[in-house]
């Protein structure tokens, strides 16, 4: 079932997306070579904590796994997403994928963003550009009255014109007060397919970009998704609303964005 938010529901989730938005800027000032990704996970818990809200991932658990031990999901090169943070130390010419949620005031937030650490090859560059495209691809459909097929066929379509393909197996969803709802929304599709978009749905969209072919494996801890070919993998994320004429989309990379350029100068 979809629930349809309140116009109250949705202003609490964007204040969850706000701190969530600021969560990710506190990692990404953190992000170089050297650094352990598990130092990353612990910036994000005390951040959000300090700030009255709860990561929503940690503890989380699906069929048949064992609940999620961490705030972050870091996904680093070949790994397209759910990364556990550990002692792994960030390497000059990395990308790195960084999916946090918030719950705040009992509503959930969901992003992700793939940030390069040091100096990355222009095909890294490359994909994390068309990712990053095809996210804001996707949002464009993200109105009243298009289906989901609408969203799914304009990140697919824009992914493999570049060259790249499109992980299957994960998709976005719906997020409120549970961070995974209905409905599922996929990567790929065909336009006018799909659970039409009336106002008051919130979802997250969250292209998967593989440099590689599309296929993934899942590893031993029943968590970590890699690409089965081992080349890399991007994942940008936004949580929006459903409204008539444009997208609200109620996280931000702004943050991150001011953090980054700060970074290069």
């Amino acid at each position: 079932m979809i629930i349809h938010k309140t116009d109250e529901e949705i202003e609490l989730i964007r204040l969850s997306g706000d701190v969530l938005g600021r969560a990710h800027a506190e990692v990404a000032k953190c992000i170089k070579p050297g650094v352990k990704t598990s130092h990353l996970d612990k910036v994000a818990y005390e951040f959000i904590s300090d700030h009255g809200g709860y990561p929503s991932f940690k503890g989380y658990k699906l069929k048949k796994s064992t609940p999620y031990p961490a705030s972050l999901c870091i996904s680093v090169n070949e790994v397209v997403v759910h990364g556990i943070p550990d002692e792994y130390e960030l390497q000059d010419g990395d990308i790195v994928s960084i999916d946090c949620g918030v719950c705040l005031n009992g509503y959930h937030s969901d992003s992700a963003y793939t940030y390069a650490v040091g100096n990355i090859s222009e095909e890294k560059e490359r994909l994390l550009r068309v990712t990053l495209e095809s996210l804001f691809k996707g949002l464009e459909m993200a109105v009243s009255g298009n289906r989901i097929g609408d969203i799914s066929h304009a990140i697919q379509s824009h992914v493999e014109k570049a060259g790249f393909s499109v992980v299957r197996e994960l998709v976005g969803h719906g997020v409120g007060k549970m961070l995974h709802e209905e409905p599922e929304v996929p990567n790929y599709g065909k336009r006018s397919t799909g659970p039409k978009m009336l106002e008051g749905m919130v979802i997250a969209i969250e292209p998967m970009v593989n440099m590689g072919k599309k296929n993934v494996l899942q590893e031993k801890d029943g968590w970590t998704i890699r690409t089965a070919d081992r080349k890399p993998s991007a994942h940008f994320e936004h949580t929006v609303a459903i409204k008539k004429g444009k997208p609200d989309v109620l996280t931000t990379f702004k943050y991150i964005e001011e953090v980054v350029k700060v970074k290069n100068g």
